[in-house]
């Protein structure tokens, strides 16, 4: 069969499938796109300049990855959210094949690099592993993240196993069945379970080990040593609060479309399946805010970013920790 002929077809057929969505709820779901593109484009993208040029939060190796995602989120905030825009306001994909296969490159590929970025952070907040964070094997971590989170895509990319292109019944780019095979579930489990799986062990981990360090120091440690410990490990523990509230928004704004997709598989309550997609595209916006709203450090980043004049002020703020597990290890003292 013609390659050409078939994909005329597909593409012209995606507008008539679009007709049992409302259009009220098409439109909506496009306005929201459009505004939660423009806020993660400004958003991410003042992000990585704060954490780029604030002193105190570029010695911890957590900054790295934190970069990285942040940097996933405004790729997905620059291209994948105005797509969609596109594709709920004319109720069918008109952007042709190309950007067909382009988008679901990059938003299961955006969505791997952040959760093996938050993989990473979450290795790096026990200090078992805190010894492996180099800056040159951090850089190379962040370059197998990028390159793993990518290449799982090329087979479908390529149309090795299963192919990338339009489904007609929800008017989306995805992953596709070819000749009766798709990678979607292997995918599925290798990029987000098993990463979300290895997070949630390794907070728990986290927190028995924090609770057992706890008991331990006030059971045998005196007033002033147990005041000495609890301002050291202070800026670790709001910082690897701050990673673990981020990941918890993650699985809470996609846990819905998974959800639906799963119990509505027929698409025979519409407004679900949009609302579902609105949460999951609010996972490339609030993390920003969390930042803000939660850790002072990143506040003190956004202010000399955003209000340089006033960051100027002198602050009689804590110096920071000098903790294994929030600084980058290095093999040479200066």
């Amino acid at each position: 069969m013609d390659d050409s002929v078939t994909n005329d077809t597909i593409f012209e057929s995606g507008g008539e499938s679009l007709k049992h969505f409302p259009r009220p709820v098409t439109i909506a779901a496009a306005v929201c796109a459009i505004i939660f593109s423009v806020v993660g484009v400004a958003g991410n993208l003042v992000t990585v300049i704060a954490l780029l040029k604030y002193t105190r939060l570029r010695r911890h190796a957590t900054t790295a990855f934190v970069i990285s995602l942040s940097i996933s989120d405004l790729i997905f905030s620059a291209v994948n959210l105005p797509l969609t825009a596109s594709r709920y306001l004319n109720e069918a994909w008109v952007l042709g094949e190309t950007l067909c296969k382009i988008f679901p490159l990059f938003f299961y590929g955006n969505v791997a690099v952040s959760l093996l970025s938050m993989v990473a952070i979450t290795i790096n907040r026990s200090e078992i592993y805190a010894q492996l964070y180099t800056t040159q094997r951090i850089i190379l971590m962040l370059i197998a993240i990028w390159t793993l989170s990518f290449t799982l895509l090329l087979p479908p990319l390529l149309g090795f196993w299963g192919t990338l292109g339009l489904e007609p019944s929800t008017f989306s780019c995805t992953i596709l069945k070819k000749n009766g095979s798709s990678p979607k579930k292997f995918l599925f489990v290798l990029g987000f379970i098993v990463p979300c799986v290895v997070i949630s062990v390794s907070y728990f981990c986290i927190y028995w080990r924090v609770r057992k360090s706890r008991k331990n120091l006030e059971a045998h440690a005196g007033p002033n040593r147990r005041k000495a410990g609890g301002f050291q490990r202070r800026e670790d523990s709001r910082v690897t609060r701050l990673m673990l509230t981020i990941f918890l928004c993650f699985l809470l704004c996609f846990m819905p479309l998974m959800l639906v997709n799963v119990i509505d598989d027929k698409i025979k309550i519409p407004i679900l399946h949009v609302i579902a997609s609105v949460l999951a595209w609010a996972s490339s916006v609030i993390n920003p805010f969390i930042y803000a709203g939660t850790n002072k450090l990143y506040r003190e980043a956004y202010k000399q970013i955003l209000c340089p004049v006033s960051a100027k002020i002198p602050t009689t703020g804590p110096k920071p920790t000098h903790s294994h597990s929030s600084k980058v290890s290095s093999p040479q003292t200066t």
